[in-house]
């Protein structure tokens, strides 16, 4: 079987997660690296064939714009600072490059727009890289929802993606840095929240958002604590939390007539042999004087491993771009689940730049 040849434009750390994801794919390699240093590079190049070895080790160049002349490079991953993305998309588009490009996609839906044409003018498959969209999990949550009983009819939709960065994160790190990553956690984290979203919503936009910035990084507007509530059509509404300022936490609840869904770890599973979420059913029960909730819950095992695995979603995903582009049809949907995404992000952002806390 031919595989899909990847040049990584960047060596960010996220990257060596997917260099394993790609490995166990098993229709992909990684056949060049870039850098703007090319000693960066080899670096890189040396750590990860150390411990998960390509047949053939990848090239190694000093420039983005050489990997995107290679004629070894089929597809692009792209996981450099979100500042710089719009550019190299379109001039790896513009090479004939497919690409798989890191979240958020771009800083605003403008960006984003040009990058989307630049792929559907030169016939280029592009893809986000929410990794947890590519888990078996997802398909077997929509089977519950869609059984209109165990949850029955969706009312309400909450989340939370967070962790607490160091003093050195928040003064130092390109999350924080207006330039590379506007953002801020609202890009990095609630991405993800709003992705979750829109997809249990079958993609439907919301009709409005209320946002705020609760926080915000050392003179400037990028935000460390965001939340949200979206409405949307039909009395559904929908809320999410993402910080860099609390606690790790990656959850999801999805509230309906019947019960309430919960996902622990919607994000990045917990390190185990089988995901799980359950449908839980807690009722009041009143016996004469005697009041009392009554706990219910089924538990959904899905037979997934974590991560670091090749039937892990991030393995999925390499896999599933890869079929795509070596199919030689292009996934419309793909792009359209990106381009929503950055839309209600924007929309947030709007609205919190608007409210006064």
């Amino acid at each position: 079987m031919k595989k899909l040849r990847f040049g990584f434009l960047s060596t960010a750390n996220i990257g060596r997660k997917n260099w394993l994801a790609a490995f166990n794919a098993g229709n992909c390699v990684v056949s060049a690296v870039a850098s703007r240093d090319v000693d960066r590079s080899r670096k890189f190049i040396s750590d990860c064939q150390g411990k998960v070895p390509f047949e053939t080790a990848p090239a190694a160049f000093g420039s983005y714009d050489e990997l995107l002349k290679s004629k070894d490079v089929d597809a692009v991953y792209v996981p450099m600072p979100t500042g710089l993305r719009k550019d190299y998309v379109i001039r790896a588009a513009e090479a004939g490059k497919h690409v798989l490009c890191e979240k958020p996609c771009a800083s605003n839906v403008a960006e984003l727009e040009e990058m989307l044409a630049a792929c559907k003018k030169h016939n280029v498959q592009f893809m986000d890289g929410v990794m947890f969209m590519h888990s078996r999990r997802l398909g077997q949550i929509r089977a519950v929802l869609d059984d209109k009983k165990s949850v029955g009819r969706i009312k309400r939709i909450a989340s939370q993606f967070s962790f607490c960065g160091s003093d050195e994160f928040h003064s130092s790190n390109i999350r924080v840095d207006p330039k590379l990553e506007p953002l801020g956690c609202l890009g990095d984290l609630g991405w993800y929240c709003i992705r979750f979203t829109l997809w249990t919503m079958n993609w439907q936009m919301p009709e409005r958002v209320e946002a705020k910035i609760l926080s915000r990084a050392p003179g400037s507007d990028v935000p460390t604590e965001f939340s949200a509530e979206l409405f949307f059509k039909g009395g559904v509404s929908a809320s999410f939390y993402c910080s860099f300022l609390t606690s790790g936490q990656q959850w999801a609840t999805i509230s309906g007539t019947n019960g309430c869904l919960y996902v622990s770890d919607f994000v990045l599973p917990f390190h185990k042999d089988e995901l799980n979420f359950e449908v839980r059913d807690e009722r009041l029960v009143i016996d004469g004087c005697d009041f009392r909730m009554q706990p219910g819950a089924q538990r959904f095992p899905v037979a997934e491993h974590s991560n670091s695995h090749s039937g892990a979603q991030e393995s999925n995903m390499f896999r599933a771009f890869a079929d795509q582009v070596i199919s030689g049809k292009l996934n419309d949907d793909w792009p359209m689940w990106a381009l929503r995404t950055q839309q209600v992000v924007e929309m947030c952002v709007k609205d919190a730049l608007n409210r006064k806390i």
